[in-house]
């Protein structure tokens, strides 16, 4: 079987960080600090992954990075194309639910902010000022955690 065809040049890695694996009551939410277009807006961390890096390779170096914490990968919320959820033309963002494995996160230079939102507030997590290409990741995260 052949790989699925590439069609975003850009394939970023982002974590929606859970307090906890087994019964979820709060996500992590990070408030970027640059471009200036997206500088306030909320996003799930992570970043871009580099060539001859695994998905799963790039996230955990990510959070490391953006965060100052180990993560634990748990599942991948599949977008509605191989390559994930498009951001943009050209990228496109693969999603994994992660709990951190050691040390608590803080915003590194990449965010302003981090914020534990509770998760039994849906409304509350949708009010957020999301980067728009994240708000679909977050709907579809809600249904997956509601159902």
């Amino acid at each position: 079987m052949s790989a699925p065809p590439t069609r975003f040049r850009t394939q970023v890695v982002g974590a929606a960080l859970l307090d906890d694996a087994a019964a979820p009551t709060a996500l992590l939410a990070a408030q970027r600090a640059y471009p200036e277009a997206l500088r306030g807006l909320w996003e799930f961390p992570g970043g871009k992954q580099e060539p001859g890096e695994g998905p799963e390779q790039a996230l955990v170096r990510e959070c490391a990075e953006e965060l100052g914490t180990a993560v634990e990968l748990l599942e991948e919320l599949a977008g509605p194309h191989p390559q994930g959820w498009p951001l943009t033309g050209t990228a496109a963002m693969r999603v994994w639910t992660a709990v951190a494995a050691a040390g608590a996160p803080v915003a590194g230079a990449d965010h302003l902010a981090v914020r534990w939102l509770p998760l039994d507030d849906a409304d509350a997590v949708l009010a957020l000022p999301w980067i728009p290409a994240d708000l679909p990741v977050v709907r579809a995260l809600l249904a997956r955690l509601a159902g």
